[in-house]
């Protein structure tokens, strides 16, 4: 004879706890998948939309899913299952993303996140409209019932918010984040399930948890460090003992030799200095700031070359900081200090006049965070730089290059002089690349930067004056308003 259901109704607070902790459990595996696919997919706009987008459509087939499972069959029976298949597949994200990834299938890795991120919300989400099923046992308090588990639900998301980006993502690696949280899913199932069907009916969920916490061990795509913002990897440079790379999020960002502050790898790197060389006299110290810290490459560079050069720096992410010290040999002190800031606001701190030199090298991903491109943060630049300071920032483009000469134009908009650097190939948009911009409102002389640019052996080309104009062209300006950075960075195909 099977089983009869139980039809007693769920108490309030164990109602209410199974609906806040789904629904914080969505946003917990929300905002982990966005630190997952980052080194895959990059922190852009897009992979934002992406996974926001599969979230919310996840959380609107799980609540309707769940609310017609629920007319049809015992809810007290369905529960369980959600929740622990929900665990299984949380569990299982890492392992899954990472192995697609090192397939090089840029399908299957869309295919699996997709996967990844739908099933474990869908599943979430259809409990909250299980629990309304079970806790309705009189038709005059539908809406205080079904308000009052909304509401709960709500409060539960935002906590899943407020815990995972302030807690969580500062003290876990995401693999430790998804498989602990698919480990407090089985165990939450196990509990709703006892009643009705034992721990038997878990037993699979459980050996999936497992599976996935021992296949994160072995999966490809680890990091040495997940900072607050970044999966980050020191790489050994194979032919050069004492060079570093620093990796984020999958991008090569600094290279820097240990023992070796004057020895510049990336052109992008020689063409910023080469800007400096052209502008002042060899030798003489700076007073710099440095928007974005990444290895910090140019503030060492600038100590070692220009000795009395005193040099701040803005870096949004700790542990970037941390991975400079421990990793990259990196000594701060009274001429090299790193504030831990993002770098609209640090500017903001800064006095009128006090730098010589502003460097802008600030990236999430390959994109410059908008708030750093538009005409008032470079008003707050141009602040800050005394009368003949200079402004050279790097910039990353693709055919045909619409951010690139949208800066252009907006950096023309605040300076009276803008320079620009570039292979002959990028500034004619055949490919894209790194490109170094120079602004100020003193005189600048563009053959003493080709000069600078050829002793680096960077392959440069500047342009400046009626040709810079002409490749500008009616480019966009780009305003706290209206700063549509990475759409102008997408490459037309």
């Amino acid at each position: 004879m099977a089983e009869p259901a139980p039809t007693s109704p769920l108490g309030p607070w164990a109602a209410g706890a199974l609906v806040f902790g789904s629904s914080g459990a969505v946003l917990v595996v929300e905002l982990a998948s966005l630190r997952l696919l980052a080194p895959y997919l990059g922190l852009t706009l897009e992979t934002s939309t992406l996974v926001i987008g599969l979230a919310l459509a996840a959380i609107a087939t799980g609540a309707w899913l769940g609310g017609q499972a629920a007319d049809t069959r015992p809810p007290r029976r369905l529960l369980g299952p959600a929740l622990g298949v929900a665990g299984a597949a949380v569990a299982l994200m890492p392992a899954a993303v990472r192995w697609a990834a090192e397939a090089g299938d840029g399908t299957l890795l869309l295919t699996v996140a997709t996967l990844a991120i739908v099933v474990p919300a869908a599943l979430l989400s259809a409990v909250t409209p299980m629990v309304v099923k079970l806790r309705l046992t009189d038709l005059h308090e539908t809406g205080s019932v079904v308000g009052r588990l909304s509401g709960i639900g709500t409060v539960g998301a935002i906590a899943g918010t407020v815990v995972t980006g302030f807690v969580l993502v500062s003290l876990l690696p995401v693999s430790t984040i998804l498989v602990g949280l698919g480990v407090l899913l089985v165990a939450g199932a196990a509990v709703v399930d006892l009643a009705v069907r034992g721990w038997r009916s878990l037993g699979g969920a459980a050996a999936v948890v497992v599976v996935g916490a021992l296949a994160v061990g072995v999966a490809p795509g680890g990091c040495d460090v997940e900072t607050t913002y970044h999966c980050v990897v020191v790489e050994a440079d194979p032919v050069r003992p004492d060079g570093r790379v620093l990796v984020m999020d999958g991008v090569r960002h600094s290279y820097v030799d240990l023992h070796d502050p004057t020895h510049l790898e990336f052109r992008y790197i020689r063409a910023m200095a080469a800007a400096v060389d052209a502008s002042y006299a060899a030798g003489e110290p700076l007073r710099a700031h440095h928007l974005g810290g990444g290895g910090l490459t140019l503030p060492r560079w600038l100590a070692e070359a220009r000795p009395g050069t005193r040099s701040t720096v803005s870096e949004i992410d700790p542990g970037v900081v941390a991975v400079d010290v421990e990793r990259l040999g990196l000594r701060t002190g009274d001429d090299l200090v790193v504030r831990v800031e993002d770098g609209r606001t640090g500017l903001r701190r800064l006095p009128d006049d006090g730098r010589d030199l502003v460097v802008g090298d600030a990236f999430g991903g390959v994109s410059i965070p908008f708030h750093l491109t538009t005409v008032e943060a470079l008003d707050d630049v141009r602040r800050v730089l005394a009368p003949d300071g200079l402004y050279v920032a790097n910039l990353i483009d693709h055919p045909p290059l619409a951010f690139a000469r949208a800066e252009v134009a907006t950096l023309q908009t605040v300076f009276g002089n803008v320079a620009l650097a570039a292979y002959p190939d990028t500034l004619a948009g055949r490919e894209g690349g790194n490109l170094v911009v120079l602004a100020g409102d003193r005189a600048l002389d563009p053959e003493a930067w080709q000069e600078a640019l050829d002793a680096r052996e960077t392959g440069w080309e500047v342009l400046a004056g009626a040709r810079l104009d002409a490749w500008a062209e009616d480019a966009e300006v780009l305003t706290d308003d209206h700063a549509p950075v990475d759409q102008l960075l997408t490459p037309y195909e």
